[in-house]
């Protein structure tokens, strides 16, 4: 699966316009974070129609990087995320970014966005989805 992350400096505004951007293209935002991060902000998010996304941002002023990232099926319970961070600091395997999409009876979906997509894989291919 792609991520869309962009980095940008942060001001009042950022989220609507890369949203706004989203809705004239009739893409659908299926998982978004934003964070500020002094001064500058970081959007990350999944989309229904990827392509379109790209180009509806490459009408603004937002440089959008892509990236794969791997979704997890977990159970949830302490531990359980943990687990899986100590298979990727074991394989020096350095985790961009980790986020949980949705939790429900008793199963957690998680993103992850590690650094050799390949490798990364292969050590957690018992419980990846994509």
């Amino acid at each position: 699966m792609k991520q869309i992350r962009i980095v940008t400096k942060d001001r009042p505004g950022i989220l609507a316009e890369i949203t706004d951007a989203m809705a004239t293209a009739c893409v659908n935002i299926e998982d978004l974070t934003a964070e500020s991060t002094g001064s500058h902000a970081v959007v990350e998010m999944t989309v229904d129609r990827y392509d379109e996304a790209l180009r509806a941002l490459a009408r603004t002023p937002f440089r959008a990087i892509t990236e794969d990232i791997l979704i997890l099926k977990l159970l949830d319970r302490p531990g359980a995320l943990a687990e899986i961070a100590r298979r990727f600091k074991d394989a020096r395997i350095n985790l961009r970014s980790a986020r949980t999409i949705h939790r429900a009876q008793g199963e957690c979906i998680v993103a992850i966005d590690a650094e050799n997509t390949d490798e990364a894989r292969a050590i957690v291919r018992d419980v990846l989805i994509s």
